[in-house]
């Protein structure tokens, strides 16, 4: 039997062995958890993902632990205020980008249903589960992160390109992206429970 092993890029730091074991490649339909991943993915824009785990407590406090309700409504000074005092990324347009997000999130949840509705709508409910061999045969992006992604800035969101958004589907289990030889593969975690 072949020994399994972590997807490489989670193997150097606990706070990403955490966030692969327990998060990345797992559906999530929770609202507010698909707030968050969706700013989260656009805030490492150009960065590393690990920067932005280690500062993810520090969004979640600056940014109401985000609640689209709430920072829909944030104001100019609020989002100052966070980019002056906040332990996050700096970035004006990131930052601001969060409160366009969540007024654009408002909308899509409005016509949809739900945000869940909306973007699971996409594989008809159900998980992409791919079988790498190899990370080095995962794309970046793919039709679907394209197609979804010119959606997203045709309603508004920013920072929402399609390599961003193809990170953001592996971050809410929409895309199960782990080698087939990591125990946190779809696959594999089934035959553990």
């Amino acid at each position: 039997m072949m020994q399994q092993e972590r997807c490489g890029w989670a193997m150097n730091d606990t706070v990403e062995q955490g966030y692969h074991d327990e998060e990345w490649g797992v559906p999530s339909r929770d609202e507010y958890y698909l707030f968050e991943m969706l700013n989260l993915e656009g805030a490492q824009a150009g960065l590393s993902w690990r920067l932005i785990l280690n500062k993810r407590a520090a969004y979640k406090n600056a940014f109401h632990q985000f609640d689209p309700n709430k920072c829909a409504v944030m104001t100019d000074e609020e989002l100052e205020h966070i980019r002056e005092t906040a332990e996050i990324v700096k970035n004006k347009l990131k930052i601001g980008g969060v409160r366009k997000n969540a007024i654009a999130f408002l909308k899509v949840q409005a016509e949809f249903g739900s945000f869940a509705n909306y973007i699971w709508g996409y594989s008809n409910g159900e998980p992409i589960i791919n079988h790498w061999t190899d990370m080095a045969q995962m794309p970046a992006q793919n039709e679907l992160s394209q197609q979804i992604s010119k959606d997203l800035k045709k309603r508004g969101f920013t920072f929402v390109g399609p390599v961003i958004i193809y990170s953001y589907l592996q971050a809410i289990g929409m895309i199960d992206d782990h080698v087939i030889t990591c125990p946190f593969h779809t696959e594999n975690r089934e035959k553990l429970t």
